[in-house]
């Protein structure tokens, strides 16, 4: 099996874009400010938890510590990048640490957490001087972000199972509003009291429900949806 020790780009571009040269450096953190610019730029306008400047740093950081271990293991005869890797752990923790539940009991903050990652792993790649691999991870990490972010609103839309957040005018009502639901042509998957409201007394739930009834797949989520927001018990609903 051929083994392919250079980097095509790396190889196009010439000599001075390898190693750790004063050319070299300044290319790979002009990249890597460009990459994390529109990153930063289209998590932002989306209002996510991590934005421009947080991806630039990241960036950036994983950049400058890659060329640190590329020149210890050129000048000192290191076999692991450990400056590298005890980064990408740091990333994986800080971006752990955007994940949170809404009031709604919604997810928020996983894609943001998982970019960050991925956005420090490219620029490992890119100051170890893996240029192809660095552009072709990061053109499938914006593909993710924003082509694949309709492709998944797309599935979920027409998908048979879907969640809402519930709010009853009463907890005793919920009894009604799963007896009338089931009537409707849906099944109940599972009801879940929303803990951002536990101690308070109103009646507010997460519940996760499948379409059964056939006529009923043929309508959109948001159909379903404004059906049920107009029953006697029910205050609010809307899908998350």
């Amino acid at each position: 099996m051929d083994i392919i020790t250079s980097d095509w780009l790396a190889d196009l571009m010439g000599e001075w874009s390898q190693g750790i040269g004063i050319w070299s450096i300044v290319f790979k953190i002009a990249v890597i400010l460009i990459f994390t610019t529109v990153l930063g730029c289209e998590r932002a306008r989306n209002r996510h938890a991590a934005g421009l400047r947080t991806f630039i740093v990241v960036g950036l950081a994983s950049t400058a510590v890659s060329i640190a271990d590329l020149y210890l293991i050129l000048a000192c005869n290191v076999s692991f990048p450990f400056l590298s890797a005890a980064t990408i752990i740091g990333v994986a923790i800080i971006g752990a640490n955007t994940i949170l539940f809404s009031s709604k009991n919604q997810l928020k903050g996983l894609t943001t957490s998982v970019g960050l990652w991925g956005t420090a792993i490219i620029g490992v790649v890119l100051g170890l001087g893996l240029y192809t691999v660095a552009l072709i991870a990061y053109a499938v990490l914006m593909l993710c972000l924003t082509l694949f972010t309709h492709l998944e609103k797309f599935n979920k839309a027409h998908s048979n199972h879907f969640e809402v957040h519930l709010e009853l005018k009463g907890r005793n009502l919920l009894q009604e509003f799963t007896a009338t639901i089931r009537e409707f042509g849906l099944k109940i998957d599972d009801i879940e009291i929303n803990p951002a409201y536990a101690n308070s007394g109103l009646g507010v739930y997460t519940v996760s429900m499948t379409i059964v009834d056939k006529e009923l797949r043929k309508k959109t989520h948001a159909e379903l949806i404004q059906a049920l927001s107009a029953l006697d018990c029910v205050t609010y609903i809307e899908e998350i």
